[in-house]
């Protein structure tokens, strides 16, 4: 079994508060991309909801891997993906597809979860150095 957080014992990803916020933020864009703005602008909502998916697809992927290593790679691909979406929600906002509310709404969240993939980069890269020094 894996370590518990201060939100309960984490059995699977899904107990992971940062693949939480990665599937909300994709059910999201799901959502954005069906409003009259996006709805019409087929590639970026191809791409935006791509990114998203690839976020909390790869935060679970690599909560399954066996190694460590393994993990931190999945984890920095769903931060790259972040910031392609963030890139896409924007060019989005710029030519008039995304409302300045809706962009605000998703920066925040983008925001959160990018502290919280940033603070399992730094856990599974302090793992890791703390593995190198056993060797």
């Amino acid at each position: 079994m894996k370590p518990s957080t201060p939100l309960g014992p984490v059995k699977t990803y899904r107990d992971l508060l940062v693949w939480q916020k990665a599937k909300l933020m994709a059910v999201s864009i799901y959502r954005l991309c069906e409003t009259p703005g996006l709805s019409r602008k087929y590639t970026l909502c191809d791409q935006m909801t791509r990114a998203a998916i690839s976020i909390a697809s790869n935060i679970a992927e690599g909560d399954e891997r066996s190694t460590n290593k393994e993990s931190l790679r999945f984890i920095v691909i769903a931060r790259a993906s972040l910031a392609e979406l963030e890139t896409q929600v924007e060019i989005a906002h710029e030519i008039g597809a995304v409302s300045q509310e809706d962009v605000g709404r998703f920066r925040a969240l983008a925001e959160e979860l990018g502290r919280l993939i940033g603070g399992v980069i730094r856990m599974r890269q302090d793992r890791e150095r703390l593995s190198a020094d056993r060797s």
